[in-house]
């Protein structure tokens, strides 16, 4: 082979992996890898640990002048500090997409004067849409999009978000939540995709390739941030930053699948953990940062850490004694850039503890190289700044279209007694409760501000549930009193006045709206006054139907037995309030399912892919039928009724003794025997019958959504294979053992058998 002069002088070049190409390596170079190496080379200490430190946004305005911000402090952080990276909103709450232009091209106008002018990679909270950017598209949130089994369609709404993102000018966004909560108290389930690792693996998938597509570098692309790495929805208390007892072989067989599926699908950075686990802080974590993260799964982006969880080691987690430290702790554990946020300890600690030989360069490299990477790969050094005028498309009606889709998608009937729903329009309605006549309670958190407290203000054009149901009967056919708010009561006694003169009564409760901490709770039960609401109304003998709009489920069962219909919205996002009246009215068959168990009782969260003995009662001697009695959660995961009926049949495997290497096709036919259209999903779950670790009841393995019209069959197939049938072992270590197993769709259930290997 024949190396010309310009590839000998890269053998030479230290790569940020801190090794050279080897002459077999050559051909197959990454173009990119040769810029970042390039550059890299060039760079001081100082611009390399300025990659590393990211700055929110709000420490760089100027005093007394929210969202204004300051030429000093700015020239500061990029010339003296040399940072890579800002994060956040500015004051005081989302801007258009003009204004963000016109603050990225400050920044903009600062790094061109700098030696190398190295592009600033801007990050956001997109969570549910350009939730930061006023006029942006407000998708469900993450629990709700889960709700829609339908991975299409998560990545369709993805992909709106990476484009009204672009449309503000910023390329990165903290998303999407791939944290598997175990504890339905936690207060930020709603931002995860629900309680099942494998519903969780296949929705973060959908969300990154809808954000990052083909080419992240794209005009209408952005880069994927997956959060938050590992095991942080999993705290024993449920609160939020508390710590989790994990074994490892449990966090290899849940949590881990979930990261690894969206690396595997090109997520171009991690967000790692603000909780620690087994008593180890995960930023400081080098076997799970390194380790796993970086070299079990080979991970190539690079790794940020949260919200001042660097210096948490020190101030909270106390495994630091000295910021000096936890720097070093973090660093060496894997960590490439710190959130730091608002000063620059991070640099200053990092520059000392480089100078005094204490963090090795290559590690530095190494985080520098993968940070470059992803820049390049962004097209940030050719395209910094994108433009507004440039997305003709921000806001639009077919963009707005499909948050009303996903929303009627998400929204799921849970119970629907004798058919009351969806009701005539004819009939004069009471909507009442405290989530009736707000934004804030259909958008939550991570809408235009950190608690989404300003949702009302930013959304006046949007239809509340309220006025969607005067918009869809007309105003005289809806009275409206709220009757209580979620923690006080106002007056139950003129709702229930109200509903005197009404045929039926729409009773709107939930949560307020809360993003992390700040929604903690010690009750799961729904608060009190709401519990006295629905009381109140039960005793008028009227038809109501319960609406629900919260981040998790709230226990109902007080007076779930008297509510004739009940439907789970969520946290459906800005067309939320339309699709709700859409399905009660009929307009829209209801066709969402629960990602998560619902439970009846406060002491019993057991999920559904719960172990046998989970379901055990006080008496040890429980027969099986106990053991049914013991589990009973109020509703359980995938659970979601239709305006139609389906019937299953004629579930088939094309083999039944199978070897390790063999693949099975699973075929079921489904057929719509109702009168209305409407979609089902098909769900597959599988049983290992007897394993050496106490096997689950059950487990999702395929799912998929269909249309049907009435009278339609349709031939549903999925094909599973050995990875389907393993667990981790006491060994931590994936293996199928041979035995039965059995495949359950519907009702339908038939076994395969493994068959020994001789």
């Amino acid at each position: 082979m024949k190396i010309n002069a310009f590839l000998t002088m890269l053998i030479s070049v230290t790569l940020f992996s801190s090794c050279s190409f080897k002459k077999e390596d050559l051909q197959s170079v990454d173009p990119i890898d040769i810029k970042v190496s390039k550059l890299l080379s060039s760079m001081t200490l100082e611009e390399k640990i300025g990659q590393m430190t990211q700055i929110t946004i709000t420490a760089l305005e100027k005093n007394g002048a929210p969202g204004v911000l300051d030429k000093n402090k700015l020239k500061e952080a990029i010339h003296k500090y040399k940072i890579g990276s800002i994060l956040n909103v500015p004051n005081p709450g989302a801007p258009k997409p003009k204004r963000w232009d016109e603050i990225l091209n400050e920044i903009l106008e600062e790094t061109n004067q700098t030696d190398k002018k190295i592009p600033i990679i801007y990050g956001i909270d997109a969570v549910h849409g350009s939730s930061y950017t006023d006029g942006a598209v407000l998708f469900p949130q993450q629990i709700g999009m889960a709700a829609t089994w339908d991975t299409q369609l998560v990545e369709k709404c993805s992909a709106i978000s990476a484009y009204e993102t672009r449309a503000s000018a910023i390329p990165w966004v903290f998303s999407p939540d791939l944290d598997l909560p175990r504890n339905p108290n936690w207060s930020r389930l709603w931002e995860s995709f629900g309680e099942d690792s494998y519903l969780s693996s296949e929705m973060g998938v959908a969300m990154v390739r809808g954000f990052q597509g083909d080419d992240v570098g794209a005009s209408d692309k952005v880069a994927a941030c997956v959060k938050h790495y590992i095991g942080y929805g999993s705290p024993p208390t449920g609160k939020d930053r508390t710590p989790s007892i994990i074994p490892e072989r449990i966090l290899k067989q849940y949590d881990l699948p979930i990261f690894a599926k969206s690396i595997e699908a090109g997520a171009k950075s991690v967000m790692i953990s603000s909780g620690e686990i087994n008593g180890t802080p995960v930023h400081a974590s080098k076997k799970l940062i390194t380790d796993v993260l970086k070299n079990e799964l080979d991970f190539k982006g690079f790794v940020v850490t949260d919200w001042q969880d660097i210096i948490y080691l020190h101030t909270r987690h106390k495994i630091a004694a000295t910021m000096r430290e936890a720097v070093k702790k973090s660093v060496m554990a894997g960590i490439d850039m710190s959130m730091v946020p608002d000063n620059y300890t991070f640099f200053e600690e990092l520059f000392s503890l480089v100078s005094d030989g204490e963090v090795p360069m290559s590690r530095i490299d190494d985080a520098v190289g993968r940070i470059l990477k992803v820049k390049f790969e962004l097209d940030l050094f050719r395209t910094p700044v994108t433009h507004p005028e440039d997305y003709p498309d921000f806001g639009s009606s077919s963009s707005v279209a499909m948050s009303y889709i996903s929303a009627s998608e998400s929204i799921t009937l849970l119970k629907n007694v004798g058919n009351t729903l969806p009701l005539p329009k004819e009939k004069k309605v009471l909507v009442t409760g405290p989530t009736a006549n707000s934004m804030k309670s259909l958008n939550g958190g991570w809408s235009y501000t950190w608690q989404g407290e300003k949702s009302d203000q930013y959304q006046e054009d949007k239809f509340t549930i309220l006025e969607a149901f005067q918009n869809k009967i007309g105003e005289q056919n809806v009275l409206y009193a709220p009757g209580v708010s979620i923690f006080e009561e106002i007056d139950i006694a003129k709702s229930v006045s109200l509903a005197k003169k009404v045929d039926y009564v729409i009773l709107c409760l939930g949560e307020h709206n809360y993003t992390e901490t700040p929604g903690d709770i010690n009750d799961l039960t729904i608060t009190e006054p709401q519990v006295k609401l629905a009381k109140a109304l039960a005793k008028l003998g009227k038809p109501i139907i319960l609406v629900l709009n919260e981040g998790r489920p709230r226990i109902i069962n007080e007076f779930e037995h008297e509510m004739n219909a009940v439907l789970q919205c969520y946290l459906p996002g800005s067309e939320g309030g339309r699709a709700l009246v859409d399905i009660v009215y009929g307009d829209v068959n209801p066709s969402g399912k629960l990602p998560y168990n619902y439970p009846r009782y406060t002491n019993s969260l057991q999920k559904y892919n719960r172990k046998y003995t989970e379901s055990l009662g006080d008496n040890e001697q429980n027969d099986d039928a106990d053991y049914q009695k013991s589990y009973n959660p109020q509703y359980e995961f995938g659970h979601g009724l239709s305006y139609t009926s389906f019937e299953y049949k004629n579930l088939s495997f094309d083999k039944i003794f199978i070897k390790k290497e063999d693949v099975v096709e699973v075929k079921v036919d489904v057929q719509n025997v109702g009168v209305k259209t409407g979609k089902e999903v098909v769900q597959l779950y599988i049983s290992d019958l007897y394993a050496s670790i106490t096997p689950e009841v059950k487990v999702l393995k395929r799912f998929k959504k269909i249309e049907l019209q009435p009278g339609e069959v349709k031939s549903v197939s999925f094909t599973i294979d050995l990875d389907d049938l393993k667990f981790v072992d006491e060994n931590n270590e994936w293996i199928a053992e041979s035995g039965e197993f059995e495949i359950t769709i519907n009702k339908l259930a038939k076994k395969i058998v493994l068959e020994k290997e001789l």
